[in-house]
Parts: C-alpha cells; structure tokens; sequence
C-alpha cells in the first residue's frame, strides 16, 4: 500500500491505492480529514468538517470531485474501493 501522511492545522491526510478485482494496484486516492477554522462564511471552503477522499496521485492534482464527509478515515476508504 502506498502511504504518506502529512499534517498541517487544517488538513491530515495520506494516499491509497485502488485495486482490481485481481489485486493488482490501479491508480490512487487521497483521504483527509479536513476542517474549517475560519469560519462557514468563507468563499473557499470544501465543505463541511469530516473526512474526504478523492481519486489523486502523490504530487498531482486530483483526478475527480470530493466525495464525503465521513465520519472517520476507514469509512472514507471503505466509501473509495466499494466499487471493486
């Protein structure tokens, strides 16, 4: 599994990799938890507090919409690969 994890005030977050019906990896996404300290008013907020994820690889921008929030990390994940 490939794994990063940073922290930052607002943000905990590291990455995953999807994987096929054989188990073989097929891309990435990224989990986080995120929460706005600034206030519901802000213009460039993500939504509400909670975990996310989104399809992304390490250094790049992501693939798709945010999709969450979940309550905890694992739920994200389980959210992320329940397609496979």
């Amino acid at each position: 599994m490939l794994r990063c994890a940073t922290t930052t005030p607002t943000k905990t977050m590291s990455y995953h990799q999807f994987r096929d019906q054989t188990g073989e990896p097929c891309g990435s996404f990224e989990t986080f938890f995120y929460y706005d300290s600034l206030g519901k008013d802000r213009p460039y907020r993500l939504g509400e507090r909670g975990w996310y994820w989104h399809s992304c690889q390490p250094g790049c921008l992501p693939d798709g919409d945010l999709s969450g929030p979940f309550a905890n990390e694992q739920e994200a994940i389980i959210d992320a690969t329940d397609f496979i």
